[in-house]
């Protein structure tokens, strides 16, 4: 059995990064983009957006390197979890649980990496 998910898109605001007994947790939010064409010959695009959490020596890299519209490759599992709000209704969610994050461009306004300024 495999769970494995390959997703390319823009990063929609900076890292959250937090502390944790076993290490760090970044998450970041990844938008993919789908085109088509309707029978008509009318283009359309619909944007989905990826919750990607990021544990240890990743999720500090993710946090220093990356920042609101990087462009990054994930690869990684889905992760899915259930929970009952506080009104007693089942809730759902879904998760990429990264293996690799490759930074592909360099954030707009980041400074130059291994540079004085």
């Amino acid at each position: 059995m495999t769970n494995i998910v390959v997703i390319v898109g823009n990063v929609g605001a900076d890292p959250i990064t937090r502390a944790t007994q076993s290490g760090n947790v970044t998450q970041i939010s990844v938008a993919t983009e789908r085109r088509w064409n309707t029978p008509a010959g009318e283009a359309k695009k619909e944007t989905e957006w990826h919750k990607v959490t990021c544990f240890n020596g990743l999720g500090t890299n993710v946090g220093k390197y990356v920042r609101k519209g990087s462009k990054v490759s994930v690869q990684g599992r889905l992760h899915y979890t259930k929970w009952t709000d506080k009104d007693g209704t089942e809730r759902y969610g879904v998760e990429i649980i990264a293996e690799t994050v490759d930074f592909l461009t360099k954030a707009p306004g980041a400074a130059d990496i291994g540079q004085e300024g």
